[in-house]
C-alpha cells in the first residue's frame, strides 16, 4: 500500500506513524508495561504497523519484552521525543539521514553554498552529494527558508551562497520535499511551498 503524503496524514484526528507509536509508548511506558494493543488504543495506527516497530525497537534494544503471553513490553532506553528510525529486525533505517544532516549542519554554518553543505554534511556512513545538495537547498530556497547572500558566478546555481533565515529555524526535524513537488514542514505541521503543476 502505498504511504500517504506527510500533510494528508497529519491532518488525520490522531497522529500517525512511527512519530505516534514512540509518543504513545512513552507515555504509556514510563514505569508501567504495555502491550501492542495498548499502542492500538492510543494511536491511529495499524495493528501490523505497530507490532512491527515495536519488534524492531525491542531488537535494538529500546524497549524490553517483560512478558510473552500476552505480548508486553517496557521502554528500556528512552532517547527523547524523536522516534527511533528502526525496522522490523532492529536495523537502521538510514532513508533521509542526508537531509537531516544537512538540515542541522545549515543551522551551525552562518552561510553556506551547495556545495559547502555536502561537504559538512557528510559522514563516513551518509555520505551528503552535491546534487543532493542542490536541490534541497533550491527547495527550500523556493520555500523561503533561505536568504540569498551571494549570485553564483558564471550561472553556476551550485555556487550561490545562501544564509537560512533565523526565522525559519522551524525545529529539529528537516522540511521535506515530497514527491507532489511541495514541501512540507513536519516542525510546523505545514505546507511551505507547491511547485507548478501540483493539482489544486
Amino acid at each position: 500500500m502505498a504511504r500517504r503524503p506527510a500533510d494528508i496524514v497529519a491532518a488525520a484526528p490522531k497522529p500517525q506513524g512511527r512519530d505516534a507509536v514512540w509518543a504513545a509508548i512513552r507515555r504509556l511506558g514510563e514505569g508501567a508495561a504495555f502491550t501492542p494493543r495498548d499502542i492500538e488504543r492510543e494511536t491511529d495506527v495499524p495493528g501490523k504497523t505497530v507490532r512491527d516497530y515495536l519488534a524492531g525497537l525491542a531488537a535494538a534494544g529500546y524497549l524490553a519484552a517483560v512478558a510473552s503471553k500476552p505480548l508486553m513490553y517496557a521502554l528500556a532506553r528512552d532517547v527523547g521525543v524523536e522516534a527511533p528510525r528502526v525496522r522490523k529486525d532492529g536495523t537502521e533505517v538510514t532513508q533521509g539521514r542526508g537531509r537531516e544532516q544537512m538540515w542541522r549542519t545549515m543551522k551551525v554554518m552562518s552561510t553556506f553554498t551547495a556545495r559547502d553543505l555536502a561537504i559538512h554534511a557528510s559522514t563516513a556512513d551518509s555520505p551528503v552529494s552535491q546534487e543532493d545538495a542542490k536541490s534541497y537547498v533550491g527547495h527550500l530556497n523556493r520555500a523561503g527558508y533561505l536568504a540569498l547572500v551571494r549570485q553564483a558566478k558564471g550561472g553556476r546555481p551550485g555556487q550561490a551562497q545562501y544564509r537560512l533565515l533565523r526565522s525559519k529555524n522551524t525545529g529539529p526535524k528537516p522540511p521535506q520535499i515530497q514527491r507532489v513537488k511541495q514541501v512540507w514542514d513536519p516542525n510546523l505541521q505545514q505546507v511551505m511551498w507547491q511547485g507548478e503543476g501540483r493539482d489544486a
